[in-house]
């Protein structure tokens, strides 16, 4: 590797409201949970990602568990600059020279994310000896990620459901011309299906359990051509108190997040009222692109594509196509400089 190969070493972000991903060199190095345990005297990091998840809801007093992201913009900085810190110290096994010299860093946000938020996210990364610091909007990166040619004059629809927020975009030469941030995703379906559980069968089960439900059985619509097998769930028995075992079908689960999903499409129908007709016509004929962990919800597609009259695209690996993209756009600058985040866009 020559000197100025060395200089510009590239990583790009994914900072997830659920799962932080990290590329460097064309390669997902990391990708886990947006979590960190620290002890709440000493203020020592016990444990990041898979291994802090590992902890929720499993540790004494002493111990704290932080997601430092809520609704895909980050609610604690000290927490999210010191699990960034841990994961990109980590790269070091990777390559040596990466934490020795500082390297370019391009980092995906939600629509929805403020001037204050921004300039936050960017401090925190210098601190972190990040040479230049670029910002990109989710819904861009994804369709870049995605494999559209996004810089055409255009319309094309994204749909990124993460963990935090859903970002409805419609882009059409490399800007993002209209949508909406939609604080509803990933982790309301979680709660969701809490409520359900402990309102029809009176069991309080956590956070972990009812992501592994929505994994297993989580499903958008009642008829499925492969309908998954009913699970078991353990948890907490709300009338003796005792830990307790339920079996529960994907059509249960789809009911418990009918109302959640319909707020998505309303938002989705909103946004295409609210285009110009040249670009409903292009969205006619090249349809939606859905993306993100959510969109892996059964039959999800389906449902928005009879819901909208549209077809709907569902992307090879979504919740790798964010990072996917972000790293397009720092190996090929020049190309892509118009789609980086240099003021607040159009979003509500």
């Amino acid at each position: 590797m020559g000197f100025f190969d060395f200089l510009n070493e590239k990583i790009a972000i994914d900072l997830g409201t659920s799962n932080t991903l990290i590329t460097y060199k064309g390669k997902i190095v990391i990708d886990n949970p947006s979590i960190i345990s620290i002890h709440q005297i000493t203020g020592k990091i016990i444990a990041v990602g898979k291994e802090a998840g590992m902890m929720r809801g499993k540790i004494n007093k002493n111990i704290k568990t932080i997601s430092p992201f809520k609704n895909g913009v980050i609610s604690n900085f000290d927490a999210a600059e010191k699990m960034l810190a841990t994961f990109i110290k980590g790269l070091s096994v990777f390559n040596s020279t990466i934490f020795s010299s500082s390297y370019n860093m391009i980092i995906s946000i939600p629509c929805g994310s403020t001037e204050v938020e921004m300039r936050a996210v960017k401090e925190s990364a210098k601190r972190l000896n990040a040479k230049k610091i670029f910002l990109i909007h989710e819904p861009i990166a994804a369709a870049i990620g995605g494999g559209i040619d996004i810089l055409k004059p255009k319309g094309n629809m994204v749909i990124d459901i993460g963990g935090g927020t859903t970002e409805i975009a419609v882009i059409s030469l490399g800007r993002i011309i209209s949508g909406q941030s939609v604080k509803i995703a990933g982790n309301v379906f979680n709660e969701d299906i809490i409520h359900y559980v402990r309102e029809s069968h009176n069991l309080h089960i956590g956070e972990s359990m009812a992501e592994k439900i929505k994994i297993k059985i989580g499903a958008a619509v009642d008829k499925l051509e492969s309908p998954p097998e009913n699970m078991y769930a353990e948890g907490r028995d709300l009338l003796t108190g005792k830990p307790k075992q339920i079996q529960l079908s994907y059509t249960e689960i789809k009911k418990s997040l009918d109302k959640s999903i319909a707020q998505i499409e309303n938002s989705i129908l909103e946004t295409l009222s609210e285009i110009p007709p040249e670009i409903s016509a292009d969205i006619y004929n090249s349809g939606i692109f859905l993306t993100g962990g959510g969109s892996l919800l059964r039959g999800l597609d389906e449902r928005l594509s009879r819901s909208t009259e549209l077809p709907v695209y569902l992307g090879d690996q979504p919740l790798k196509t964010v990072v996917k993209g972000s790293e397009i756009v720092l190996k090929n600058l020049n190309l892509y400089t118009n789609v980086l985040v240099q003021k607040e866009s159009n979003f509500s």
